[in-house]
């Protein structure tokens, strides 16, 4: 007797089919013997719906989101449920879940989307995370990962070139995103001024402090609480009106910490804020760092990509001076998420920071030169392969390919500032030009345009910005950020990092904004 599968496969016998009807389609596929046929025509399937989800993301007639509640997607719409089988299912009800998955996702690379600082769908980085995906392997040693461990080394070694940092200086890891990033430089910085801390622990410390402005990431803070400083002990120094670290502030924090029996250690810098996309002033926080003996960090995570741009790479100025940098190509340059790097200034301090010599995976005798074995580096031990794809967007782009694609994010912000200064229904949360891609705004509905500013002016404007981005997601026509931020009540949040994003995109979204502000 002889069966044929959906795509029309013969199965072989009796035997085959009944193993088939037990374990589903699944017991065919390789490695399982004179699987190719059955395995080639499964994932010619899958690459089909993968081009189909691409091919729509770049169509604007197309929704960012089919939004559903959550309880909607967990109690099962048509075909797709979240609920696990005890017994297998088909592999054609598998593909009818790999479309559904993608059906009631959001599309990151829609021209529409602007609500996160990561967006776009590059397709050669596709193509270098399906590669990554099916070599499935490690980063910890050379020889489970030559290549990519020798492209890691590769990428950082340019990254750290385009810092400024000399040849003979310089380290770093890529790792799972911006936060950990971060968590590593104030790891390493305590590491540095106080190494006794990795064997004997906190309780040979003095009390440390931190500083950091109050428009950072939150991850300065929740750093010091995953490593045991406490997050009392960051100072939160103040910022201007734009956004940025007040200089002569972080010094009189600095005096202030030591006055209550503290002991500086550890600055942190932002280039391009969360926010606002504000610069800290690098050469002035450089020049206290360097007075008082401080570890200088820069979280590069958003502005990082800049530094690609002839145009704009201004901006950082002095963050050669730093002694460990963020910087996260999965933002600006459109990387596939994840890929994140801690650059260190200081050669060797994080493998003298986190290693520990596991000798089932770091033996000193292999027939290599074990320095390649990068894994101690590291406080994982299985890390993600992330710099494939952006060794091959590398080569595919160059680096003016990726100024060009910063040049061009940044040309949209100054489109958009522009036409909001153009128009009487919304208003500019900052006066002057975005430095970075992130223009922040109010819409003011058509109630609320005649009445002075006061609590309770501020009290229904608040409601604004939520009531239409929630219009926005159950419509599905665009995606954008918004939050309140100190005394400014919620706002608009408009970040450009997806280069299919155009002129017409923005048009849209102001013209959008009106239709669902004003139902």
């Amino acid at each position: 007797m002889v069966n044929t599968c959906q795509w029309g496969h013969n199965v072989r016998s009796c035997e085959e089919s009944g193993r088939i009807a037990r374990h589903g389609w699944l017991a065919n596929l390789l490695p399982a013997p004179g699987g190719e046929e059955l395995t080639r025509g499964f994932l010619q399937e899958v690459v089909d719906i993968l081009l189909g989800y691409i091919s729509k993301s770049s169509q604007r007639s197309s929704k960012v989101l089919d939004f559903h509640h959550p309880h909607q997607l967990k109690e099962g719409l048509e075909c797709f449920s979240l609920d696990l089988p005890d017994q297998p299912e088909t592999l054609e009800q598998i593909l009818v879940d790999c479309r559904d998955t993608l059906k009631y996702g959001v599309r990151t690379g829609h021209p529409r989307f602007l609500n996160q600082l990561s967006s776009g769908l590059d397709v050669v980085g596709v193509a270098g995370e399906w590669l990554t995906s099916t070599a499935n392997t490690n980063m910890f040693t050379y020889e489970v990962s030559p290549v990519f461990v020798l492209m890691e080394e590769c990428l950082l070694k340019k990254m750290q070139s385009i810092l400024g940092w000399s040849d003979d200086v310089g380290d770093g890891i890529f790792c799972p995103g911006g936060t950990i990033s971060n968590l590593y430089s104030i790891l390493v910085a305590r590491y540095h001024f106080y190494p006794e801390v990795k064997t004997r622990g906190m309780g040979v410390l003095p009390q440390l402090a931190l500083f950091t402005s109050e428009q950072s990431h939150y991850s300065v803070k929740k750093s010091a609480a995953v490593l045991g400083m406490g997050s009392e002990n960051v100072f939160m120094v103040k910022c201007d009106e734009s956004g940025k670290m007040i200089p002569a502030e972080l010094e009189s924090s600095i005096v202030t910490a030591k006055e209550k029996a503290l002991v500086p250690f550890y600055v942190n810098a932002t280039a391009g804020t969360t926010v606002y996309g504000a610069f800290d002033p690098l050469n002035a926080i450089a020049d206290i760092c360097q007075r008082y003996t401080l570890w200088m960090h820069v979280d590069a995570a958003w502005g990082g990509g800049l530094l690609m741009s002839d145009r704009h790479k201004m901006k950082l100025q002095g963050i050669e001076r730093a002694c460990s940098v963020t910087w996260n190509p999965h933002k600006m340059m459109g990387v596939p998420l994840q890929c994140s790097a801690i650059l260190v200034k200081k050669r060797g301090l994080l493998q003298e920071c986190n290693d520990f010599g596991a000798e089932y995976l770091f033996q000193t005798d292999k027939n290599y030169d074990v320095s390649y074995d990068t894994g101690d580096k590291s406080i994982q031990c299985g890390r993600h392969v992330d710099v494939f794809k952006l060794w091959l967007m590398w080569k595919a782009k160059g680096s003016e390919g990726f100024g060009s694609q910063v040049n061009k994010c940044l040309e949209n912000a100054e489109y958009l500032y522009d036409q909001l200064q153009r128009r009487t229904d919304f208003e500019l949360v900052l006066k002057n030009k975005p430095e970075h891609s992130n223009v922040c705004f109010w819409y003011i509905p058509p109630s609320l345009r005649g009445q002075p500013p006061g609590p309770d002016r501020d009290a229904r404007l608040h409601q604004v910005a939520p009531r239409i981005k929630g219009r926005m997601m159950e419509k599905g026509s665009v995606m954008i950020g918004y939050q309140p931020l100190g005394d400014k009540v919620n706002f608009f949040r408009c970040v450009f990092s997806n280069p299919a994003t155009q002129q017409e995109d923005i048009d849209f979204l102001l013209d959008e904004i009106t239709r669902l502000g004003d139902i």
